[in-house]
C-alpha cells in the first residue's frame, strides 16, 4: 500500500469545491466473508476492524440533525458489524434513505438468514456486487461458488419486493486494469441474460472503474502495469465529470470515526484535516463544517473522471 500512496503523492489532477453536504458514507470495519481481488479496502474473514458503539452514537447524532439524506453503509460487509441492524433503525426513524453495500453471499451465511428481510422491512435500498453475469468470470474474481450464492441471494431479494417496490441495484468492477464499458449497453445485457436464466430483476447497473490503490493497485504494481493503467485513466478523463464526482456532496466514515473526502483517500490514509493539519473526527461534522476545506486529490482520482465518469452510484454521464 506505502509503494501506491508513493505513488499517487504528486498530482496535476484539477482542484474541486465541496457543495451541499448530503450523505454520509460509513465504512462499517473491513471483516468480510469474501477476498476479492479489485478490493479497495482489502477486507476479508481475518480483518477484525469494526466500528465501535461510540461512532454509531455520533453517526446517529448528526441524524438527528436532519441535515443528512442518505447514509451509504459499506466495508467490508457491513452487515457483519453486529451494530449494523441498530444503525439503520436509527437512520430509518429519522427518514434518512439507507444504502446497503452487500455482497449478496452474505445473505446465505450461518447467522444472516434474516438478513434480506430485515433490510426489505426497512426499506433499505440494496447495492450489490456482481461484476458479471457469467459464473467462470465471477468465481474468477471474487472465489469458487460465489456467482451460485449471488443468485440464490438475488432471487430471495426478489422474492421480497426487491427490484419492483424496493430498489436493487447491481455494481460492475472490470476484472483487470481497463476501463468499464458502456453502462448503458452493459445494463442492458444484464437484464436479458439474469432474467432469461435465473428470473432475476433489478433496477440499475452500475459501472464502477477499479482504483489503483490497496489490493488492486499492489496487483498492478506486482504485474509491472501500474504506470500503463495511470496513463489509460489520464488519458480518458473528462472535465465535465468534475462537476458530479461523488466528493462534492458526500464525506466517507471510518471505522474509528476518521472524515475523508471519499472512500478511496480513506484507504490511502489521506484524511480531510482542518487548518491546523488535524485530522478531523465525527464529533467535530455538521452540514457546513467542511465547506471551506479543500478536497484532497490524487492520481487515483482520475478514476472518477475517466471516460463516462465512476462514483458509488455508477457511471457520471
Amino acid at each position: 500500500m506505502h509503494s501506491t500512496v508513493q505513488l499517487l503523492a504528486k498530482t496535476d489532477f484539477p482542484p474541486i469545491q465541496r457543495i451541499n453536504l448530503q450523505t454520509l458514507q460509513v465504512n462499517l470495519g473491513y471483516l468480510c466473508n469474501q477476498s476479492c481481488t479489485h478490493c479497495h479496502v482489502n477486507a476479508g474473514p481475518n480483518r477484525t476492524e469494526l466500528m465501535q458503539d461510540e461512532q454509531v452514537d455520533q453517526l446517529i447524532q448528526l441524524m438527528r440533525q436532519g441535515w443528512v439524506k442518505i447514509l451509504d453503509l459499506t466495508g467490508g460487509a457491513p452487515e457483519m458489524n453486529p451494530r449494523f441492524k441498530r444503525l439503520v433503525i436509527a437512520a430509518r426513524e429519522f427518514e434518512v434513505h439507507v444504502i446497503d453495500r452487500c455482497n449478496l453471499t452474505i445473505l446465505s451465511e450461518p447467522g444472516y438468514e434474516d438478513l434480506a428481510e430485515f433490510l426489505a422491512i426497512h426499506q433499505v435500498e440494496v447495492c450489490a456486487s456482481l461484476p458479471c453475469y457469467l459464473e467462470d468470470n465471477v468465481d474468477k474474481q471474487r472465489g469458487k461458488g460465489v456467482f451460485d450464492a449471488s443468485i440464490v441471494g438475488l432471487q430471495k431479494l426478489n422474492q421480497l419486493g426487491y427490484g419492483d417496490q424496493l430498489v436493487l441495484n447491481l455494481v460492475f468492477n472490470p476484472q483487470g486494469a481497463v476501463l468499464p464499458p458502456s453502462q448503458q449497453s452493459l445494463e442492458k445485457a444484464y437484464k436479458e441474460v439474469l432474467l432469461e436464466k435465473f428470473g432475476i430483476r433489478f433496477n440499475s447497473l452500475f459501472t464502477i472503474t477499479n482504483m489503483p490503490i490497496a489490493r488492486f493497485g499492489s496487483t498492478l504494481i506486482s504485474k509491472g502495469i501500474f504506470n500503463q493503467y495511470m496513463n489509460t485513466l489520464k488519458a480518458a478523463h473528462s472535465e465535465l465529470n468534475l462537476n458530479s464526482v461523488m466528493c462534492r456532496g458526500l464525506v466517507s466514515v471510518d471505522y474509528e470515526g476518521t472524515l475523508y473526502d471519499c472512500d478511496f483517500n480513506q484507504q490511502l490514509g489521506w484524511p480531510i484535516r482542518d487548518r491546523l493539519g488535524r485530522a478531523l473526527k465525527l464529533g467535530s461534522l455538521t452540514q457546513t463544517a467542511l465547506n471551506d476545506l479543500p478536497i484532497v486529490v490524487g492520481d487515483h482520482c482520475f478514476g472518477c473522471t475517466a471516460g463516462q465518469g465512476s462514483s458509488c452510484t455508477g457511471a457520471l454521464d
